[in-house]
């Protein structure tokens, strides 16, 4: 099994670095592509198509792949598998690390954290220090019919907390994890949605 983890938007470090390295234990294969260009609009569409490219790169078209999206990049993940859909090649299921998730129609960055907060929370809309100006009010891609496989959530980080609580009210797998034990939360996840016990 492949678990394609797709970084953080913006060239933003992962929150997770050894996650990698230790999902070898479990007999899984981590390809972590090298994600770029985002940093100028369009961003979300580059974001998308550069690691798309990487993964058609990296990974043979027939191994079971799972893509695991982390922070930014979760809203972007329906796109990225629907590229996938696209150069015929299955994902048999996809997680989201401490992340947002994709929701339909063509919601802004801005859009998806107001949404996805907790009622009166303040989703951090304003612009991080670095950040281009346009990323937060960018239409994301549609993607109509996401998801085609099964779904799963990884919380490390208890302020994603509400993030998590959604996708269960979606169906989805969650799994709860202190960061040092996050890549045996993650392979549990991936077996689980391969269709394993």
């Amino acid at each position: 099994m492949i678990a394609v983890l797709l970084p953080p938007t913006l060239g933003e470090p992962t929150r997770l670095p050894g996650l990698a390295d230790r999902l070898a234990e479990y007999g899984l294969t981590a390809v972590r592509p090298e994600v770029g260009g985002d940093e100028h609009p369009p961003h979300a569409a580059r974001y998308v198509a550069r690691a798309s490219l990487e993964v058609n790169r990296l990974v043979a078209p027939d191994a079971p792949t799972a893509l695991v999206a982390e922070g930014g990049a979760g809203p972007l993940l329906g796109a990225v598998g629907a590229a996938q859909r696209a150069a015929h090649r299955p994902v048999f299921g996809y997680v989201l690390v401490d992340a947002f998730l994709p929701q339909p129609g063509s919601p802004t960055r801005a859009d998806v954290a107001r949404s996805q907060s907790p009622e009166g929370a303040d989703p951090a809309t304003a612009a991080l220090p670095g950040e281009p100006p346009g990323y937060r009010t960018e239409p994301l891609p549609t993607v109509s019919d996401w998801p085609d496989a099964p779904c799963g959530y990884l919380l490390t980080d208890p302020g994603l907390r509400h993030a998590a609580r959604l996708a269960e009210l979606r169906g989805w797998s969650v799994r709860e994890a202190a960061p040092r034990d996050a890549s045996a939360a993650l392979a549990a996840l991936l077996v689980e949605l391969r269709g394993g016990s």
